[in-house]
C-alpha cells in the first residue's frame, strides 16, 4: 500500500488524522497508458482518482472536444460517484499515474466529514461555503466575518430627553461611559437619539447653563444601526460610509430591541485593522501630501485584509467607501467651493461598481449644474485632479476617460444628450462609452445631477431591443478562441503560460449582468446589487445568480492574489494569473467557475437572441 499520499490538497486537506489513516490503508495506485480510457460514459464508477503524474482529459458524452483537464493533485470524478453513473469520458492525455480510492471508502469519509463531501460533490456556492468554514486553513474567514454579537457590547443606558445635560454628564462619569441613548416622547412621534461626550462642546457653546439645558437640545437623532447578526466587516463599512464613531446594535430577530452601542474603538480592538484610522486620516488631511499617505495606507490595508482571509466582496466594499472619501477630499482641496457645490464628480468602471481591489486605470467624469458658469481655469483644475490621482497610484486611462478630457465633463443637459447619442447611435466606440458610464457612482458634489442623466438614459434604453442585443453581444468580445480555458487547465504543458482573468472571467460576468440591468432599468451600479434585483424580479434564476456572484468574487480573488505577488516582487501590477502557481483547490474552483460563465453566457444568448445578430 502506498504511504506517500499527499494530504495538502483539496478535498483531502480537511480530513482528521484518523480519517487520513483510513485513506492510507485503503488507497491503491493505478497506471494508464496514453490514450487509454479511464472512465467511459454510462459506466458505474468504482473509484475516486487523484492524479500523481500526467494529465487526464474529460470529454462530454459523444463530444470530441475536451471540457476539462486534470493534472497532478487534481481529483476526479466525485460527481460520478454521487450519481452512480459516469457522465462523460475520461482519457489519459499522456501516461498517467493516479491514486484510486474505492467508492465504499469515499462514502465512509463523507459520512464522517461533511466538509469533505461538500468539497467533493457540492455546487459552487456550497463548496465555497464549506471552504469558508474550515478551521486552521488559509481560506478561513477573518474576524471581519464574525458577527457583531461576538464583540463585547455594553448594555444600553437610556435617559429622558428632558433630563438636563449636567445630570447626564454625571451619569456618564459614574458609568464610565461615553454615550447614552435619549428618549424623546414630546413630539408627535417618539424618537430616539444619542448624547456623547463630544456633544459637550455643543452644550457649552449653547449658552444655557448645563443644569438647565435639556439633553434633547444637543443630542443627535436619526441613529445609524446595525444588526447583531451582521458581519463585523459590514459594521465597519457602515461606520466609514456614514462617518460615525459608533452605531446602535439591534437584535437580529427583527424585534427592534436595542442591545447596546458599538464604539469604533471596541470594534477595532476586535478586528485589529487600520481602516478607521485611514478614514480619519482622509478627513483630517490638510493637503494633497497627507492624502497621498492615506492612499498608500488603503493599498496596504487590502493586502492585510486579504492575508487575513477577509472575503473579497467585503474588501471591495470597504475599499470603495475609503476611495470615495479619498476622491471627495482631493476634489475639495483642488476645486473652489463653488465648483464643488455645483458639480458632481463620479467614478466608473470597477471603482464605480465597488469591485476594485487594486488601483487600475482612472475612469472618472464631471457633471456641472445647468446654468452654472464654471471657473475660467476649469481645464487646469481638472488636469490637476488627474495628475493627483496618478500620484496616488491610479494610472492614466489610455482611452482618456478622465475629467481632464472635455468629452467626460459638461453640464447635465450636455452630458445627457451625449449619453443618449451613445444609446441611439450605437457603434462599437459609443457602446463602450455607454457600458463604462452605466457603472458611474457619485463621489463628491450633487449626486442628483448624475441620477438625472441616468434616469434619462434608462427611459430610452428599455424599449430598444435591437440596441440592447448589440450591447449585450460584447460578452463575446474576448471569446474568439472558445478553447482557451482548456489549454490553461492543462498545466505543465506550457510553462510560464499566463492568462488575463479580467477578459476571460470578469468581463463576461460584469457586462452580462450590466446588460440585463440596463434592459430592466435598474439603477444599481454594482454587480452584486444588480444580480440581487434581477433575481428578486425573476429575470434570472436565483441559483444561477448566486453562482455568478460567487464566480465573480473568485475571479477577483485570483486577480488580487496575482497582483499582490507582482506588487511584492516590485513588478508592474497586471493581475494576470499564472496557472502553474495555482493550488489544486484553486484549479478545481476555476473549472467550476468557468462552467458557470459558460452557463451564464448561454442564458444571455437566449435572452437577448444573440444568435440572430
Amino acid at each position: 500500500m502506498p504511504s506517500a499520499f499527499d494530504f495538502d490538497h483539496s478535498p483531502f486537506d480537511c480530513l482528521t488524522a484518523e480519517e487520513r489513516e483510513r485513506v492510507r490503508a485503503q488507497v491503491d495506485i493505478a497506471y494508464f497508458r496514453e490514450g487509454e480510457a479511464i472512465l467511459e460514459a454510462g459506466m458505474a464508477p468504482t473509484h475516486l482518482f487523484v492524479v500523481i503524474k500526467g494529465f487526464v482529459q474529460q470529454f462530454e458524452q459523444g463530444g470530441s472536444e475536451a471540457v476539462a483537464s486534470f493534472g497532478p493533485h487534481d481529483t476526479f470524478d466525485g460527481r460520478s460517484l454521487l450519481s452512480g453513473q459516469v457522465g462523460g469520458r475520461f482519457v489519459a492525455a499522456e501516461e498517467v499515474l493516479a491514486y484510486q480510492l474505492a467508492r465504499q471508502a469515499v462514502n465512509e469519509l463523507i459520512a464522517r466529514n461533511a466538509t469533505f463531501g461538500a468539497l467533493l460533490f457540492s455546487d459552487l456556492s456550497n463548496k465555497l461555503a464549506a471552504i469558508a468554514g474550515r478551521v486552521g486553513q488559509h481560506e478561513l474567514q477573518s474576524l471581519a466575518l464574525a458577527r457583531v454579537e461576538a464583540i463585547p457590547i455594553r448594555a444600553p443606558r437610556f435617559v429622558d430627553a428632558d433630563c438636563d445635560v449636567l445630570s447626564v454628564v454625571r451619569l456618564l462619569q459614574a458609568e464610565r461611559s461615553t454615550n447614552v441613548l435619549v428618549r424623546d416622547l414630546a413630539g408627535a412621534a417618539p424618537r430616539l437619539g444619542i448624547f456623547t461626550v463630544t456633544a459637550l462642546q455643543r452644550a457649552v457653546l449653547h449658552g444655557t447653563p448645563l443644569d438647565r439645558l435639556p439633553v434633547r437640545e444637543v443630542s443627535s437623532f436619526g441613529l445609524i444601526t446595525v444588526a447583531a447578526t451582521d458581519p463585523v466587516g459590514d459594521a465597519l463599512t457602515v461606520m466609514v460610509r456614514h462617518k460615525v464613531h459608533r452605531v446602535v446594535v439591534m437584535a437580529g430577530d427583527g424585534g427592534g430591541d436595542i442591545l447596546g452601542v458599538l464604539e469604533a474603538l471596541d470594534l477595532f480592538s476586535f478586528l485589529s485593522n487600520h481602516s478607521y484610522l485611514i478614514n480619519r486620516e482622509i478627513a483630517e488631511a490638510q493637503d494633497l501630501a497627507d492624502l497621498a499617505q492615506a492612499s498608500r495606507h488603503v493599498t496596504q490595508l487590502v493586502g492585510l485584509l486579504h492575508g487575513g482571509g477577509t472575503r473579497v466582496g467585503q474588501i471591495a466594499t470597504l475599499v470603495q467607501a475609503l476611495n470615495a472619501q479619498l476622491f471627495q477630499r482631493a476634489w475639495e482641496l483642488i476645486a473652489p467651493p463653488g465648483l464643488v457645490a455645483n458639480s458632481c464628480l463620479f467614478v466608473m468602471g470597477s471603482e464605480g461598481r465597488g469591485e476594485q481591489l487594486q488601483k487600475t486605470d482612472q475612469d472618472n467624469g464631471l457633471l456641472l449644474r445647468d446654468g452654472y458658469a464654471p471657473p475660467a481655469d476649469l481645464d487646469a483644475i481638472c488636469a490637476r485632479l488627474t495628475r493627483t490621482l496618478i500620484d496616488f497610484g491610479w494610472p492614466e486611462c489610455p482611452g482618456g476617460i478622465m475629467v481632464s478630457n472635455p468629452k467626460w465633463r459638461g453640464s447635465q443637459a450636455e452630458f445627457a444628450q451625449r449619453a443618449c447619442q451613445w444609446l441611439l447611435q450605437a457603434d462599437g466606440e459609443r457602446l463602450m462609452a455607454l457600458a463604462i458610464f452605466l457603472d458611474a457612482h457619485a463621489v463628491c458634489g450633487d449626486a442628483a445631477l448624475l441620477a438625472g442623466v441616468r434616469a434619462r438614459l434608462f427611459s430610452l434604453a428599455t424599449d430598444n431591443d435591437a440596441m440592447l442585443a448589440r450591447f449585450a453581444a460584447a460578452i463575446d468580445a474576448f471569446a474568439d478562441d472558445p478553447r482557451w480555458w482548456q489549454r490553461l487547465l492543462t498545466l505543465g504543458e506550457q510553462p510560464g503560460q499566463r492568462f488575463d482573468i479580467k477578459k476571460q472571467g470578469l468581463f463576461p460576468i460584469v457586462h452580462g449582468v450590466r446588460s440585463l440591468a440596463l434592459r430592466a432599468g435598474l439603477d444599481a451600479s454594482s454587480t452584486a446589487a444588480r444580480l440581487e434585483a434581477l433575481a428578486a424580479d425573476g429575470q434570472i434564476e436565483r441559483g444561477l445568480a448566486t453562482d455568478v456572484l460567487e464566480s465573480l468574487y473568485f475571479f477577483m480573488g485570483l486577480r488580487l492574489k496575482a497582483g499582490l505577488a507582482e506588487q511584492e516582487a516590485g513588478h508592474e501590477v497586471t493581475g494576470q494569473v499564472d496557472p502553474a502557481r495555482m493550488s489544486s483547490l484553486e484549479r478545481d474552483l476555476l473549472k467550476d467557475t468557468l462552467e458557470v460563465v459558460k452557463r451564464f453566457r448561454r442564458m444571455l444568448r437566449m435572452s437577448f437572441r444573440l444568435d440572430a445578430l
